[in-house]
């Protein structure tokens, strides 16, 4: 081990804490894992996906670190912040401050950009204040989040005689006030809301879940006494369009109550389209994307700032000009900027800047929305706080910081990690790819399966060692997928013309079908823009039935599971409910066959203010969520409790024959088999899935779907290299069903697997947008004129 236990010496006891020892670690799948991690090294944790590498690095290692920070400060401050409960582990020592960096996707708050998330912005609205002509306020005026105020009147001052004082208020803030700093405004589709040819009283609504006997909906429109409810929409004079559409708050009453009438527009806005869209019902997100157009504003043209804040200059360029610069040259021009008042402030500026750049990120704007970014991406742009930093003996967690990188960007974030450790940081990185799995120090393999199979630590040592192991990781590490012999012949293309979204410039391409074809190209060179912005826009994907699976994260609490988010559950609740002739509500641990102590939720929580909240097993359930009538009825010999508690492998045996035989099941927990997911428990809560499992959760559900062709945004992401040739032959099959596959991707073994391949660079942002390459694998290992074709010929062996 490259840790070193000197403590034993005499006057040697600080060289005893060169590790962070991990004694008897239980969290989720873990067995009473015992490691010692060393430190000021990089230590990779390697391992199949749902192996347990996640479980040991944050949420016992980074998670008991911070909850030691936290009860650093007072009970009071303790209130205000987010309470931690300790790890399952007997020992943790050694532990430094821990930074997390992972793969959670910024907010998608519309306000949220890329300079707002790495201050950035603030920093050039500090420059723009001190430097701006003409001069129009304080930093506040540059900000596309801060509202301009004005207010005048009279204040009491309670001190000593109280007294009335006059008193004005100003503050100048940078927001548009069209658009209230979003940089796109909404049109509603009033023909999606409601019938015009049927009355209120005919049910004239089409708005998801307003049913006519609903007090604060629908009646208070047809009984408010404004309106007619017996007239057609189409009959209205002017003045009941306005009061139906557009009228402010009014008291009215209905039946004796007082209720408050609402123009049916601005009603809508605040219900649903001021929330995040992401986070809607699928079929009411599916009525907000048909009911509203989102366009560029017309006032600050999708700036988000006002006229004042624009208006402002320095050298001919305003604030909105600099954040719409690819970084990259938003860097060069405050390089040019030469005024001895504000050098501290253009020398912090330029290191942030020049950190994008540095990490792979340089072709970004300032002005992007932070929900745009991948999750790759953002994982990044949370990096370059770190980079800078003077701080040293911290532990830096990265999860799978290759995420979303070409071959090409690889090495350049290798450097960064050996960087960060060679400052005097510990640095812990969970990772598939062989290229950073090389450069460790020391290697931590969990296994030797997944969930229940997984768990144990195989081994630990160098990576010399981790080759010679037999371990799974240690077997595939040396895996290189090879060129097909022949390729499918395509039955057809998807034209793309005159492609423009982002940094594409006037792409056109055809996109075969019938066959498995990888659009690729370095980080930021146009692939998402090609396939997501204009191929899945376009009408002929429309009619050729594009499904698409993004790596949008999975929502759902801890009562969600893959059994509920397939919907696995709806025929075994069918199946349970014919079998026992009840009704299928009493299977549902969320509906009326749930505990009545826990309501279902398995546990009983207790809230303990500031400290940590415990969360006991429910002692009538004993954990189980159902009630004790459910439990006694049986199918197959099975109760429902314990059929959720089976393994996918499991529940697919269990639903495939016998007295057990249901069909619909066993087709959707064969799907989950066929992406990998077979160890999987069926009611394991949506929370303890890895984002990798998350994604393949998502890909299993659409293989259902009835379209033709589907759209893989890098399904490889939190893949182990044993699992690539289960998705290769997965998407194989796919193909062979008569499927179309379109992958976006950078693993070299899904290029070499391909029947075609597209190309985009040659380089990033305004050096990509243009196809370099179109044709199969062999011809572009063989041409070896783009990056990728150098890296795939390195690859294979040409």
């Amino acid at each position: 081990m490259t840790g070193t236990h000197a403590g034993t010496d005499a006057g040697g006891g600080a060289d005893s804490h060169d590790v962070i020892r991990v004694h008897g670690a239980r969290v989720n799948n873990l067995r009473d894992v015992h490691v010692d991690i060393p430190k000021r090294r990089l230590t990779a944790f390697t391992g199949v996906s749902g192996s347990g590498k996640s479980s040991l690095v944050f949420d016992t290692v980074a998670a008991e670190s911070q909850r030691l920070i936290n009860e650093t400060y007072s009970a009071f401050v303790q209130g205000f912040m987010p309470t931690l409960s300790r790890p399952d582990v007997d020992v943790l020592a050694g532990l430094t401050t821990v930074i997390s960096v992972d793969q959670q996707r910024m907010g998608a708050d519309p306000r949220s950009t890329v300079g707002t998330a790495t201050d950035a912005n603030a920093m050039l609205r500090i420059l723009f204040s001190r430097l701006g002509t003409p001069h129009i306020g304080p930093p506040s005026a540059y900000a596309f989040n801060v509202p301009s105020v004005h207010a005048a009147g009279a204040i009491t001052v309670e001190r000593g005689a109280k007294k009335a004082v006059k008193a004005t208020f100003n503050r100048t803030g940078g927001m548009c006030t069209r658009c209230e700093g979003r940089g796109t405004v909404s049109d509603i589709d009033l023909s999606q809301l409601y019938d015009e040819s049927k009355s209120l009283a005919e049910g004239a609504f089409t708005i998801p879940g307003w049913k006519s006997d609903s007090f604060w909906t629908v009646r208070v429109y047809a009984e408010s006494g404004l309106l007619d409810p017996h007239k057609p929409i189409a009959q209205f004079t002017e003045q009941e369009m306005q009061d139906f559409l557009y009228r402010e708050p009014t008291k009215v009453k209905v039946e004796g109550v007082n209720l408050t009438y609402e123009g049916l527009v601005p009603k809508i806005q605040k219900s649903m389209l001021s929330k995040d869209k992401d986070a809607l019902q699928p079929h009411v997100r599916a009525f907000v994307e048909r009911a509203v157009t989102f366009t560029t504003c017309p006032e600050c043209d999708g700036t988000r700032l006002a006229e004042g804040a624009r208006s402002s200059k320095i050298g001919g360029v305003s604030i909105a000009d600099a954040c719409a610069m690819q970084i990259s040259d938003l860097a060069e021009w405050v390089r040019g900027l030469d005024e001895p008042s504000v050098a501290p402030l253009l020398a912090a500026l330029s290191v942030t800047l020049d950190s994008f750049t540095e990490i792979g990120l340089g072709y970004l704007a300032l002005d992007r929305p932070a929900g745009s970014l991948s999750g790759g991406e953002s994982q990044r742009v949370k990096m370059i706080r770190q980079l800078g930093s003077s701080l040293t003996d911290v532990t830096y967690v990265f999860d799978e910081p290759t995420v979303g990188l070409h071959p090409h960007d690889i090495q350049r974030m290798n450097d960064l990690l050996l960087r960060l450790r060679d400052k005097g940081n510990t640095v812990l990185v969970v990772e598939h790819k062989p290229e950073t799995i090389a450069i460790a120090d020391h290697v931590v393999d969990l296994g030797p399966g997944a969930g229940s199979a997984g768990g144990t630590v195989t081994y630990e040592g160098t990576v010399a060692g981790l080759r010679a192991s037999g371990t799974t990781t240690g077997r595939h590490l040396d895996d290189r997928a090879k060129l097909k012999d022949e390729v499918r012949k395509p039955s057809g293309t998807l034209a793309v013309r005159g492609a423009d979204a982002n940094n594409l410039k006037d792409v056109d391409v055809d996109i075969p079908l019938g066959v498995l074809c990888v659009v690729t190209g370095v980080a930021g060179s146009g692939k998402s823009s090609l396939v997501h912005g204009s191929l899945l826009k376009s009408a002929e994907a429309a009619e050729a039935g594009v499904v698409s699976i993004d790596q949008s994260p999975i929502r759902g609490s801890r009562r969600s599971n893959p059994a509920t988010y397939t919907g696995l559950l709806d025929p075994i609740r069918k199946a349970f409910a014919k079998a026992n002739g009840v009704k299928p509500a009493l299977f549902s641990a969320n509906s009326e066959g749930a505990c009545p102590t826990c309501n279902g939720a398995g546990v009983v929580y207790t809230d303990l203010a500031m400290m940590a909240g415990v969360a006991s097993p429910c002692e009538d359930c004993e954990g189980k969520r159902f009630s004790a009538e459910v439990l006694e009825y049986t199918f197959g010999g099975r109760d429902i409790s314990e059929v959720l508690a089976m393994s996918v492998a499991e529940a697919a045996e269990f639903f495939a024959d016998g007295d057990a035989r249901t069909p619909a099941a066993h087709t959707v927990l064969g799907r989950l088999v066929d992406v990998g997911l077979g160890y999987l428990t069926i009611g394991q809560p949506l929370t303890t899935l890895s984002g990798g499992e998350r994604q393949r959760l998502k890909l299993a559900t659409h293989m259902g779907d009835k379209g033709g062709v589907y759209v893989l945004d890098e399904p490889t992401t939190g893949l182990h290299l044993a699992d690539v040739a289960q998705l290769l032959a997965l998407l194989d099959r796919l193909v062979d069903a008569g499927k179309s596959v379109i992958v976006v991707e950078h693993h070299q073994a899904v290029m070499a697997h391909a029947d075609w391949i597209v190309d985009l660079g040659p380089g990033a942002g305004h050096d990509g947008g243009r196809i370099v390459f179109e044709g199969t694998p062999a011809d572009l290992v063989a041409a070896r004129t783009t990056l990728t074709g150098e890296h795939l010929a390195t690859y294979v062996g040409a």
